[in-house]
């Protein structure tokens, strides 16, 4: 089997699993990204608008720009490109995006400090997998070709999966919140 047909197979595993998780969901996920979060509080925070199961950063979002953090969301203006973050603040309004996303309706664009990332799994060595378009690897990796960026996972415990594929161009994470734990890959 390929890396790419592994790849799929390992999504719809992983998948299924969030969903698992999903149901059962309750805030301590949410609190824990709060807390790392924290730490970062005055830079420029990215999180994302979960869509189907994913985990929603939202609640650790508006905390964040309560301690004085700006934050963005992210912007897919064509497939296979970098993604681009405009500044958002809780409340404002939002537009459909690519890939039935939401984004900033308006606002500046941003070059976030932390990246906080949705994904399908992720192992304990700091791999992620994502919905296999690329976008995140090749955004961390642009980010991190200008200066430091974090990267921060943000997964239900279930979606942990040590025997993923990867590629070359796949771009490792910094740190892993989950409703479970915080890892620091980092150390």
């Amino acid at each position: 089997m390929t890396i790419d047909e592994q790849k799929i197979a390992c999504r719809a595993r992983a998948a299924a699993r969030r969903a698992l998780a999903h149901v059962a969901a309750d805030d301590r996920a949410s609190a824990r990204l709060a807390q790392v979060l924290g730490e970062y509080a005055g830079q420029v925070i990215s999180g994302y608008v979960a869509i189907r199961t994913e985990i929603d950063p939202m609640p650790a979002l508006r905390i964040a720009a309560g301690q004085g953090s700006r934050i963005c969301l992210p912007v897919i203006d064509a497939p296979a490109t970098p993604l681009r973050f405009r500044a958002y603040t809780p409340g404002d309004a939002l537009a459909d995006g690519a890939l039935n996303t939401l984004e900033p309706a308006h606002g500046d664009f941003l070059r976030p400090d932390v990246v906080v990332l949705p994904m399908l799994a992720f192992a304990r060595d700091g791999r992620r997998l994502g919905y296999g378009g690329g976008y995140y690897d090749r955004t961390l990796h642009a980010l991190r070709e200008t200066g430091p960026v974090v990267a921060i996972g943000f997964a239900y415990q279930a979606q942990m999966d040590d025997d993923l594929p990867t590629d070359p161009y796949d771009q490792p994470l910094d740190l892993m919140v989950t409703d479970q734990q915080i890892i620091d890959f980092r150390r």
